[in-house]
């Protein structure tokens, strides 16, 4: 039987565990696809590097183009990252007709359509269930398992570095400085956690995960993103007095064909499953209309969890191969057009925290706002603060459009009574 040969650009963390598992589970992989999978060449940055696996001198390269040129390879696995110099790598390797695996979220959702449009090109698998919640096999999932249903809503905690901040900040009182620097200590977080905790990681995995589950080419650009580091331990505190856990979600809704994309820190009802999601792991919750709610929760990275995924895309890389099918199924089937909702069209519950004067008609003012916009509310607390002089007040609205509450917010700036709009949250549950 003649070997499956793979090039593999990147040996860190995840190149390493794909390796382990490779070369350690051969048997179980040879089982599933009756020939042998060889990694042929391996691309680093110092071939005299010490290394934590047993790994041949030969195999190894410091030139990518030893890899994408080579005439015997047949599937390049990209575990180095990056975008410019990557996305140029995989488009020569898709046009010398060899099928790639990627755990590159960055790459796939702001370059995905013309990749996989190279890939078709050529006939090539372009797969890439790593790029998302690293072990979840979500990606397929939404492609295979929801392909006789209609998907309506996808909400997630897809970076494990603000779950496991926001965390902390619930379970141990701590405050977003310190528990970002002990994320950072301990290798959870970035030097520079920009990515991480202004939203931004999440919305390109939500750029890719809407673009599978809804069947339409949603760009990055069109995913509004907020991160946590405005979270506060008030916020956090006030959060689990009324019932709810503050988590960082991507929220993807369609409704008709009409879309909405979004990553915020949202206010979970506790009783909800995906307030249970602790620490670095991820949760994917999806909506459809035949099967209802299901959840999806795992490792969100990691070595092994994420090369598991990256293997299991090799896998089947070497089934299509052997079905003559390769090129066929990968995955983006963008045959609506993307429609956005305008703010008007956005709807969920708020949370609002007010400081506002301490004095009588002051909360007649405020409700008053809220009528004029037609926003109802569901539940109002005064709550006393012994670090803050001015009076506190919680608010917690009925379904509002995004738009009724963005002029109720304008309108409470320009009232003498109310001297901060402190919060304001979605509620999930």
């Amino acid at each position: 039987m003649k070997p499956i040969k793979v090039g593999l650009l990147g040996l860190g963390t995840v190149g390493t565990g794909v390796v382990r598992i490779v070369e350690g589970h051969q048997e179980d992989l040879q089982s599933q696809v009756g020939l042998p999978i060889v990694i042929e060449k391996v691309l680093v940055q110092n071939k005299t590097k010490s290394r934590s696996i047993s790994i041949d001198p030969d195999k190894l390269t410091e030139d990518p183009w030893d890899i994408i040129r080579h005439p015997d390879i047949d599937v390049v696995v990209e575990v180095m990252g990056g975008i410019a110099g990557t996305k140029e790598y995989i488009i020569e390797a898709l046009s010398r007709g060899k099928h790639v695996v990627t755990a590159n979220k960055d790459l796939m959702a702001l370059h995905g359509p013309e990749i996989v449009a190279k890939a078709k090109e050529n006939g090539c698998d372009i797969l890439y269930e790593a790029s998302v919640a690293g072990g979840i096999p979500i990606l397929r999932t939404l492609v295979d398992g929801f392909s006789s249903d209609r998907i309506t809503k996808i909400m997630g905690i897809v970076n494990g570095t603000t779950n496991y901040i926001l965390t902390k900040m619930s379970q141990e009182g701590a405050s977003y400085s310190d528990v970002l620097k002990e994320a950072q200590e301990l290798g959870y977080a970035e030097a520079d956690p920009t990515s991480d905790v202004e939203g931004l990681d999440a919305a390109r995995k939500m750029t890719i995960l809407a673009t599978l589950g809804f069947r339409t080419n949603v760009s990055l650009a069109n995913v509004s993103a907020k991160g946590i580091s405005q979270v506060s331990k008030e916020d956090i505190l006030y959060a689990k007095r009324l019932g709810y856990e503050l988590k960082l979600l991507g929220i993807a809704e369609r409704q008709d064909d009409l879309v909405s994309i979004s990553v915020q820190p949202t206010m979970v009802k506790h009783t909800h499953p995906i307030a249970s999601v602790n620490g670095v792991f991820n949760a994917v919750y999806v909506y459809g209309d035949a099967v209802g709610e299901t959840m999806f929760y795992g490792a969100g990275a990691g070595e092994l969890p994420t090369a598991t995924s990256i293997v299991a895309d090799l896998v089947a890389v070497v089934k299509n191969l052997k079905l003559g099918v390769s090129g066929k199924q990968n995955g983006v089937a963008d045959y609506k057009e993307t429609k956005l909702k305008s703010d008007d069209q956005i709807s969920s519950k708020y949370f609002l925290l007010l400081h506002v004067a301490d004095r009588a008609g002051v909360l007649a003012r405020i409700t008053q706002v809220f009528a004029e916009f037609e926003v109802s509310l569901e539940s109002v607390l005064q709550q006393p603060n012994p670090n803050n002089p001015d009076a506190e007040i919680i608010i917690i609205t009925h379904d509002a459009s995004k738009a009724a509450i963005q002029k109720v917010i304008d309108t409470f700036g320009s009232l003498d009574v109310v001297y901060k709009v402190k919060s304001v949250y979605r509620v999930e549950g």
